[in-house]
């Protein structure tokens, strides 16, 4: 047996500088291992193509670990600068494959590797001296400002799974072997395959914030759920297992596939697993950087589509009622093998961590208690889509790593594989995909008469229900709807001028930006949270968004945003959601007649680097409509970076006075402005925000203006 590669961190502990000397080794290993990965590359094309169609290509992934930290250390108040904004901006978001054809190469213009490399040396180093001398308390806990540091490097540990998976899809020219990744060589004929009893019980998911291990938001929290006696298969299905039905036509037989499935089966041309190789009579295994014979004892790894067809036509063809499991039957397999969490182990007890090698192994060679594999191999498939246990809050630096998920869409794996490290390897990792999505990931079936999870179908996130009622909820107070009255004014000055393209900047959960498409043929809303524009994402979509608003306590009522019965159907077309930084735009968000930008500039943290820049998205002519309550909070703006609601020399600075200066260059304020315009959130039943936001209308210099 051997030690998981990079073994988690410890939170607890009663010395600082032995703590701070070990993340910083964890830090530096992480970080070098990553890197090692992309040693895999053997041509200049292999970074710049995309291994599937639904993914960025591989320099992305190279270059956005590296530019997480400094935009989850700069917002944490750990940094004070940027070090190269085009990059940070370029590498910040990925992609959740929202549709099948979310990406779009004029979007992007990757730089060089030797740009990309230099900037990873830089971050290592402005890191690594933080790591040195950012004072450290212990126990570290979820508002600690090292857990930045920390988020990290889990960052970095998922990547490095996503990556590798992608490498594999690569042409075979374009990889080679690297030495710090050596696959396992044994290989032989299937196992038969068994279900084992596993005897009733009440499992308790989630775990308390005071847990001595790091964990992402969707792990915390509290549920029991009790489960009735059910039998599980004692191995994972092996590539022989499998063999069978994708012999018998089961990829053609489309009564074992979903609706859903069979549009991915269309979209992929899916005949076999993706990484089965087909050559003559003969079946290779692609691993990452060579084809194999067929380990016909190894997992077989497949996505949940192909993983819930299998369960069905192997039903029908034993007369069973097979599945895959639940969240909470897999932790009942786990209990019952007497695995610790992996803090408790000197040896990984299975296929874990790079632990063994960079490849799946024998489903029978690690036996854990009366199962094999229950941790370790490949990740396990399970029927549980992810969603937040009661007690569930959102990391405030990384809000929209779980809530995007919580969709019905996104199915947990559980598990680990092979190359999982750190917080992948605990007992309470939950990490979930869509359905269509590879990983290193397998399943094993069970026979079970448990109820699957009801996964909530109602927001109950606060922040989202409120402002999802703020956009499309009642009218409270006789005060008309803010966001429609913003875009309804925007509409009316553009009356005369040209029109073509307009931005939603900080657009929420999208309502301003469906009012303007109803006088604008092209309108992009771009926010900061993916918490937010998934709902906007799914009115364009669906035309419908269901959510819960909070009476008093624990009672709820719910309502359903709904386009049709607001007028705003025709318009779902004529909109495009994105995530993005309205401090450090990408180069592509340019060339608008009307930019808006509502209630955004108070909660930013550098907002005259936004005033400064926005004139070079705008056309000469175009318009730039701003509104605030100028509520300045050090929770979102430093307090430096405030532009008014303080004194200077003596006098009074308000924020108007500074959009004068800043924007004076480049704009001309319109007559008329500015002028207040209401606005009301509804908290609870009785508890209400009333404010009045400034509205400002400026018009960027160099154009002839309206129509004449």
């Amino acid at each position: 047996m051997a030690a998981v590669r990079i073994p988690p961190l410890v939170l607890e502990g009663w010395d600082p500088e032995a703590k701070r000397r070990e993340i910083r080794e964890v830090f530096q290993r992480t970080f070098s291992l990553y890197e090692r990965l992309f040693e895999h590359l053997a041509t200049e094309d292999a970074w710049y193509r995309k291994a599937i169609a639904l993914r960025h290509p591989l320099i992305f992934y190279y270059g956005h670990t590296a530019v997480f930290y400094i935009n989850k250390l700069l917002p944490a108040g750990l940094l004070e600068e940027r070090i190269d904004p085009t990059l940070e901006s370029l590498f910040a978001i990925g992609v959740d494959e929202m549709s099948w054809d979310d990406l779009d190469d004029r979007h992007y213009d990757w730089p060089a590797l030797a740009r990309v490399a230099d900037y990873r040396n830089r971050v290592r180093e402005r890191v690594d001296g933080l790591i040195a001398r950012l004072p450290l308390e212990l126990p570290i806990r979820w508002d600690s400002p090292w857990w930045a540091i920390l988020m990290g490097i889990e960052h970095e540990n998922i990547h490095l799974e996503t990556s590798s998976v992608l490498m594999r899809q690569l042409p075979l020219g374009e990889v080679r072997p690297v030495l710090d990744f050596p696959a396992v060589t044994e290989g032989g004929p299937a196992p038969p395959n068994r279900l084992i009893p596993v005897p009733a019980g009440t499992v308790r998911l989630g775990k308390e914030r005071e847990h001595r291990l790091y964990g992402w938001d969707n792990e915390y929290g509290k549920e029991e759920i009790p489960l009735d006696d059910f039998a599980a298969a004692r191995l994972l299905v092996s590539n022989g297992e499998f063999l069978p039905f994708v012999e018998s036509g089961g990829y053609a037989d489309l009564h074992y596939w979903t609706d859903e499935a069979r549009d991915w089966l269309g979209f992929a041309q899916a005949r076999h697993p993706t990484f089965w190789i087909r050559h003559g009579r003969d079946w290779m295994l692609r691993l990452l950087a060579e084809e194999r014979p067929m380990p016909w004892n190894w997992p077989v790894e497949v996505n949940c589509h192909e993983a819930r067809a299998f369960c069905r036509w192997l039903s029908e063809r034993e007369g069973r009622s097979l599945r895959l499991p639940t969240e909470a039957e897999w932790h009942r397999i786990r209990e019952t093998s007497g695995l610790s969490d992996c803090d408790g182990w000197t040896e990984a007890p299975g296929n874990l961590g790079l632990s063994h090698g960079a490849s799946p192994a024998a489903v029978d060679r690690f036996p854990q208690g009366s199962f094999c594999d229950i941790v370790g191999n490949v990740w396990q498939w399970t029927e549980t889509a992810i969603y937040p246990f009661p007690g569930f809050m959102p990391h405030s630096l990384y809000d929209d790593f779980s809530v995007p998920t919580f969709d019905g869409a996104h199915h947990l794996l559980l598990g680990g594989s092979f190359m999982s490290l750190g917080n992948e390897t605990q007992a309470s990792a939950r990490y979930a995909f869509r359905r269509h999505f590879f990983q290193h990931a397998g399943f094993r079936y069970v026979e079970s008469a448990n109820r699957l999870p009801a996964i909530p179908v109602y927001e109950t996130d606060q922040a989202l229900t409120q402002y999802a009622e703020f956009h499309y909820g009642t009218e409270y107070f006789g005060v008309p709807n803010f966001p429609q009255a913003v875009a309804r004014h925007a509409l009316a000055l553009a009356v005369g001028r040209p029109l073509r393209r307009a931005l939603d900047l900080g657009c929420s959960v999208g309502r301003t930006a469906f009012e303007l498409a109803r006088g604008c043929p092209e309108v992009t809303g771009l926010d900061l949270s993916a918490r937010f524009i998934q709902v906007g994402v799914r009115l364009r979509d669906d035309g419908r968004y269901p959510y819960a608003v909070v009476e008093e306590g624990e009672i709820m009522s719910y309502r359903t945003a709904d386009l049709a019965s607001l007028g705003l159907a025709e318009t779902a077309g004529r909109v495009e959601f994105f995530q993005d930084d309205a401090t450090n735009l990408k180069a592509i968000y340019t060339g608008y007649d009307l930019v808006v930008a509502a209630n955004l500039i108070d909660r930013l943290r550098d907002p005259a680097k936004f005033l400064e820049t926005i004139g070079d998205r705008i056309h000469p002519g175009g318009l730039l409509l701003l509104t605030s309550p100028y509520t300045w909070l050090v929770e979102h703006t430093p307090r430096k970076a405030w532009l008014g609601g303080f004194r200077e020399n003596g006098e009074n600075r308000t924020t108007l006075e500074t959009l004068r200066e800043t924007l004076a260059p480049h704009f001309r304020l319109l007559e008329g402005y500015p002028f207040d315009l209401p606005f009301v959130i509804r908290e609870t039943a009785r508890k209400f925000q009333h404010g009045l936001a400034q509205v400002t209308v400026w018009e960027r210099a160099g154009g002839s203006g309206r129509k004449s």
